[in-house]
């Protein structure tokens, strides 16, 4: 279809379709316009009251085509129009193969269900035998998961440094990954110009290093005018670029081969501080000055409103990858590992799950990696079953490969945010939820004998685990450490010998 001699932004083409309470709808379009530059469209509902829900939002372009994708689950049924906005009025608007397919609970959580078995599990056999490769039937066999693949982690403040019985809480959870919400940023380290101080992120860093907790770099720059010192802002470009360049330095080769994610330029989507200075292509240098301190880590970007809100045109899918195209395109960039970082701090309401899927989908198309960064959900009543929705959908797709729930604690805070729990370390219902998943998310103990073939066999989640054998013949007792990470399908064979 194609709209032409449009006079308003919504001079388009609608359908009316009818929408069931509780019903997951998916939605994808391909789209194009006819002349000029990329022009910003979305994919709106309207709703009673003649309000508009915007279920996807991304870039069309002329000369070729790009899909629209995205979705919407309606809090109550409803009659309603499905049309399409087009910010640019002068040109033509072309739309094809527009698709709203509808699932219902069952048919979204069977999917998941099988999603995690593909994505996150394996079928292993261990093959026993003797020093002669002969099998050896009725060894006993014990295994024991220690560490997931998957990451979930929980952000914390400097009130963990001071407080034994918060890290001791930290550790008995069980998380394998976490950021400090602010003792990294540059504000913290350097409040006045030339004056550094890394005492309280030295400490939280070692105790997390201690323990085999992978730490997230949050953050080395941030785009974000007022979460810049004043300082910086009277500088002329020459020397912001020599002092954004000295940060860079100070913290990741402070941090070396220790920090296995940085956040590179913070919310450079919404904000431009750096460019504005320095000029557009501030970021891409800025990645490749960072991917040559520290090689080994993985560099990423770090956003809001991408996973959350599908009408915040700023930062929808498509402009992050265009972001993310930007930065590879600067010389020496071209062949570096950029992951999307999904902030995910959810407003008030049900999260659009449908769209959290879309956005899940449109980014692993990259083959790049994806986190939630610093997930949290308004404290409402239905906070914990909303957190739960989130964390399951996350954990189903094989593009994403952690999460950190945004879950500091404070003493004697009143919780308006997501608090996993109380004063005295007792779990709020989001964190019974958090628990829950994790468990879940782990391959139990188990117990069994070899085969006639000197086969055991299990289903288990990627990770570490301790294999502990015991051949009742020879009386040797053997233990073993494997990990599995295989992102192939294809079941895994573990030959040891014994």
């Amino acid at each position: 279809m194609v709209a032409y001699n449009r006079s308003q932004n919504n001079e388009t083409f609608s359908q009316q379709v009818y929408m069931d309470k509780g019903k997951y709808y998916t939605f994808s379009a391909w789209v194009r316009v006819s002349e000029g530059s990329e022009t910003t469209v979305s994919a709106v509902i309207t709703t009673p009251g003649n309000s508009m829900r915007v279920i996807a939002s991304g870039n069309a372009y002329p000369g070729c085509w790009t899909m629209l994708k995205g979705g919407f689950q309606p809090e109550f049924s409803l009659l309603t129009d499905l049309h399409f906005l087009c910010y640019n009025k002068t040109v033509e608007f072309w739309v094809d193969n527009v698709s709203l397919k509808e699932f219902n609970q069952t048919e979204w959580r069977v999917h998941q269900q099988r999603a995690i078995r593909r994505v996150r599990q394996r079928k292993i056999l261990l093959q026993i035998t003797d020093k002669l490769a002969r099998p050896i039937r009725g060894v006993k066999v014990n295994i024991k998961f220690r560490k997931p693949v998957f990451h979930v982690g929980c952000g914390v403040t400097d009130t963990f440094v001071k407080y034994k019985k918060y890290q001791e809480w930290f550790l008995e959870k069980g998380f394998t990954a976490s950021v400090f919400t602010n003792q990294m940023k540059w504000y913290w380290t350097e409040s006045r110009q030339g004056i550094e101080n890394y005492t309280i992120p030295d400490a939280m860093f070692q105790f997390f290093k201690d323990h085999g907790i992978a730490i997230r770099g949050h953050n080395v720059l941030w785009d974000k005018p007022n979460m810049n010192q004043l300082w910086l802002h009277a500088m002329t470009p020459k020397e912001l670029l020599a002092t954004a360049v000295r940060r860079l330095a100070s913290v990741m080769a402070r941090y070396f081969n220790d920090i296995f994610e940085w956040d590179v330029v913070n919310e450079n989507l919404h904000f431009h501080f750096f460019e504005d200075k320095i000029g557009p292509q501030a970021s891409g240098m800025f990645y490749h000055i960072a991917h040559v301190i520290d090689p080994n880590a993985t560099l990423y970007l770090n956003e809001f409103n991408t996973l959350e809100i599908p009408g915040d045109i700023y930062a929808s899918p498509h402009k992050y990858i265009k972001k993310f195209r930007d930065i590879r395109s600067y010389p020496g960039n071209e062949n570096l590992t950029i992951g999307f970082g999904l902030q995910a701090h959810f407003p008030s309401g049900k999260p659009n799950m449908p769209y959290i899927r879309a956005v899940f989908d449109f980014l692993s198309e990259t083959k790049m990696p994806i986190w939630l960064t610093e997930m949290d959900v308004q404290n409402t009543t239905n906070q914990a079953v909303y957190l739960e929705e989130i964390m399951r959908e996350a954990f189903a797709h094989p593009g994403v490969e952690g999460m950190i729930v945004w879950a500091p604690w404070k003493p004697g805070a009143n919780c308006t945010g997501l608090c996993l729990t109380d004063d005295n370390f007792k779990n709020t219902r989001a964190g019974d939820v958090v628990d829950k998943l994790m468990a879940e998310w782990k391959t139990p103990e188990l117990n069994g004998k070899t085969n006639s073939k000197g086969l055991y066999k299990y289903y288990g989640f990627l990770g570490d685990y301790t294999v502990t054998l015991y051949d009742p013949y020879s009386l040797k007792q053997i233990i073993r450490e494997i990990k599995i990470t295989n992102k192939d399908q294809n079941p895994v064979l573990i030959p040891i010998s014994i």
